[in-house]
This record gives structure tokens, sequence and C-alpha cells, in this order.
């Protein structure tokens, strides 16, 4: 379907791009999704979203969700071997893992949520595994056109951002990979909160499929192709709550048995042994498109040298008591109750300053470390792109006010002192003005300048600590807020 297929472009592209241009286009993509819509307390999409479902069933999952459109994506690969069956459906199960979702959002636990959210397991997919690959690519297309003498495309870093999100990412692609693989839409119909919330309303929708028992032969192809296993051909009904409005059984039917459309509507049973006419395509296409319109060289490891004469230590994250959250997270407790875990922000930073997080109560969230990076003042992508509320929109201005740590001077790591040389590294570079150099003895003149924080001033950027060239371990670092606070 045309719709699908732009629709699961436009927000893997999203994930994918690393130029900062795409999501002018589609940042609205994911906040059209049903969760992060929810976690926003954007009530309109929601609302809208709901009624669309009580019109035309479960076409959200069909059209909207990334993660169920790459389900038929897989599915259709396999689908000339595959041959899908009716089955029951499993409430139990469906019902356990929609009140575990229930429970992670008002507890606010955050990395309980993230496991279970839909487009917030394609968001990890995306950023872990297949963002890593489109890179190695382009620095492929890099290598070939520099040889070329071409501009046309520029290496970039290809690092891992967190192994544990990395590992549950694939874990997830491997484990709904195979279900869809093998029996189709298993994981939304079994596992996915949202599919269980959408299914309860679909059972009441306006337009349905039906059968026409004069045109029935019973040749079971409508539940051979049904992806969902919703469609129990013998006793010629359909579970509405797990049926994703795919078509597929309209298509495969040769005897025009099935039909979509109002119960009322819906063919009277004669006409016994004539003809039927084939499926009206166009009708069921045209519905969908008001559907969707009613939701408005391969990163080879190198040596870092400094003028080819020494290798140069990679820094090591300093060990912080607080995380420090993106500006416009406001604390970490909203961060906590909102994030889903999806990764936009994290694969949207240009500064490299995101990634996973790795603690256990905030497991795949976002926090800040700046090895290799800093938060420029200039930049608020990470609250242009959140879907959810995590991270709020943030202007520039405020966000330069908005402190979310404070840096620490750590003395012994400090080259002034263990090399005896004249830094001020974090002093030039600190764009608000809160680091000085103050002599370490008043008293001694030949006492080395070291860093004195003004923490009423500094606003945790972090450009001090990513600036500075003690290794592995900065000598000046960023400690995170439970709390922002404004300056």
């Amino acid at each position: 379907m045309v719709l699908a297929a732009l629709m699961f472009a436009g927000i893997l592209l999203l994930f994918l791009d690393f130029t900062g241009t795409w999501h002018h286009w589609v940042s609205w993509m994911p906040k059209i999704q049903f969760l992060p819509a929810l976690l926003a307390l954007n009530f309109i999409v929601v609302i809208a979203l709901l009624v669309l479902t009580l019109i035309f069933g479960r076409i959200y999952c069909s059209v909207i969700c990334p993660l169920g459109i790459m389900q038929d994506l897989i599915a259709r690969l396999n689908r000339k071997r595959n041959k899908y069956s009716f089955s029951k459906a499993i409430s139990w199960l469906r019902y356990t893992m929609l009140a575990v979702m229930v429970v992670a959002c008002v507890a606010g636990l955050g990395s309980l949520m993230a496991l279970l959210a839909p487009y917030s397991s394609f968001g990890r997919i995306a950023t872990m595994i297949l963002q890593p690959l489109w890179r190695m690519g382009n620095n492929v297309l890099a290598s070939l056109a520099e040889k070329a003498d071409s501009y046309m495309f520029y290496a970039t870093d290809v690092w891992m951002k967190g192994w544990p999100a990395f590992v549950i990412a694939l874990a997830t692609l491997l484990i709904v990979g195979f279900l869809a693989w093998k029996h189709g839409r298993t994981y939304c119909n079994t596992i996915c909160p949202v599919g269980t919330v959408l299914g309860f309303f679909a059972r009441f929708s306006w337009l349905k499929i039906h059968f026409d028992a004069d045109k029935c032969r019973s040749c079971s192809l409508c539940s051979k192709n049904c992806k969902a296993a919703c469609i129990d051909y013998k006793s010629m009904t359909v579970d509405y709550s797990r049926c994703v409005t795919c078509g597929n059984c309209l298509e495969k039917c040769k005897f025009g048995a099935l039909s979509y459309s109002h119960p009322k509507a819906a063919p009277s049973h004669q006409g016994e042994g004539k003809v039927p006419q084939e499926t009206d395509k166009g009708k069921r296409n045209f519905l969908m498109v008001t559907a969707l319109a009613a939701t408005a060289a391969l990163a080879q490891e190198k040596k870092k040298v400094d003028g080819g004469l020494a290798v140069i230590q990679d820094k090591v994250a300093p060990e912080r008591q607080t995380p420090i959250t993106p500006p416009g997270s406001v604390s970490a407790k909203n961060m906590a109750q909102h994030c889903t875990a999806c990764q936009l922000c994290v694969s949207e930073c240009p500064n490299e300053v995101l990634r996973p997080s790795g603690s256990l109560l905030t497991l795949m969230q976002p926090v800040m470390s700046y090895e290799r990076g800093y938060c420029r003042p200039e930049c608020n992508r990470c609250s242009e792109v959140c879907p959810t509320g995590a991270i709020r929109l943030i202007d520039l201005a405020d966000k330069s006010s908005t402190q979310i740590g404070h840096a620490v001077w750590v003395k012994k790591n400090c080259v002034a002192i263990t090399d005896g040389v004249e830094c001020g590294n974090c002093a030039r570079h600190c764009p608000v003005g809160a680091i000085e150099m103050v002599p370490l003895d008043e008293e001694d003149e030949d006492t080395p300048f070291v860093p004195a924080v003004n923490e009423a001033r500094c606003i945790g950027c972090g450009a001090c600590e990513n600036l500075c060239p003690a290794r592995p371990l900065p000598a000046i670092y960023v400690e995170g807020h439970e709390v922002h606070k404004e300056i």
C-alpha cells in the first residue's frame, strides 16, 4: 500500500538521517503515533486515532505504525511459502501485557514501558542497527567520491552508542522478525498493548469485513492469506479486535464473498450461482487515503594522533552521581514518566552527546555524556523531534538559561598540576563565562593557574569537559541535576 510505504519510509529516514534536514519535513510522523501522543497529552491526535479506528477498524496498525508495517514487509518476503490459518485470540496474554503497560505508565517505569511500546521498538532497531549500516554505506560512497575529487558525500563516525540498547534492539528484531516471517501479525495481536487498545474499539467500527454466505465456497483462501489469523472461514466469522484492515482477504477471494462495508450495507444473500465481480480496490484505496488524511569506506577504526607524533588516548566517561538529562526534559522524573526510549533524540543529536542509558532504572532512556562533543547552545533538535513530551520544546534563549548540571574540577587530573603546563582550555571555551582561571596558591608567585567554577552561572553544557586535554579522565566534568534550574 502506497500510504503505508510513504509513512514507513518517512519515519525510517527520520531515524537514519544524520544531515539534520529530514526532520524539518517529517518530524510530525512520530507525533501521530498512539502511545507518544498519549504520553504527550496530545488529546487531539489520540481522539483522532480512536475515531479513525471506530470508522475503519485497526487501519492504524497497517498504515501508521512503523513496527506493524515492518512486520508486513517481512511477512511479504515469505508470502509464497507462508499459509496462515485461523487461531483463537490469546486474550489472557493480550490483556496482561496491556495491564503491565498501564502500571508502567502510572508508576513511571520508563524502562518497562519502553520494552512494550511498538513505535519505540522500531526506533531502537532503526537507531542501533540500521543507522550504523546506513552510515557505513555513506562512508563507502564518501571514500569513492574522494577518489573522484568529489565532495558529494562526507564521512561520518560510526560508533556504538550503548551495548544494552543494541542487544535489546537486536533481540526485538529477531523475535518480531521471526514471528512475522512465520506467523504474520502474532506480535501485534498477543503482545502489543496499542494493538489491544485499538482492537477493543475496532469491535465497534463502522466498516468491517463481512461474509456473503451465498457466495462463499469455503475455499479457505481468506484464512490462508490473513496474517492476523482472525478469519474463520468455516464459521464465516472475523475477529474484528485482531483484524488490521490490510485487505489481503478481499484481494484473494475469487468468489466475491467478502466485502468491506457497514453491516447494514453488507451484501444480501442472493444471486447464488452468479459470477462474482472483482473486489472494488479503488473504493478501498480511497477509504485508506481518507483515513490517513484524517490524522494529518566502512567505518574503519583509526588511531588518533597529534601531529603524527603521539597517540591520543580516548576519553573515558567520568562516574556521575546524577545522570544528565537534555535541556527541556525538566527533571529526571519527567523523563522517566514520559520517555519511551525510542532513540529518536539519540539518532538526531548532531553533537553525539546523547546516548541510551545502561542503568536499570532508566534503561535505554537518553542521557548526556561529553566524550565526543558537547551540548551546543545553538542546537535544540532533540526538543524539536521528541514526540512524547519527555523533552519539551525549548527555544535557544531558554536553553542558554537552563541549568541541567554544573561543572566540577578534579585537581588530581588537571594538566596544570600533573604536567606543570599552562592550559585554561575550559575557561576559554565556556560559552557562559562560568569558569575563571585563578592561582592555586595566592601567596606563591610560581603557582599554576587552575579553573574555578561559578556554579550559579554554569549551565552544564559540557564544553569544558569535552575540550579538557586531560586523558583518559577529564580534569573537569559535569554533574547532573535531578531537577533543572533557570538562571
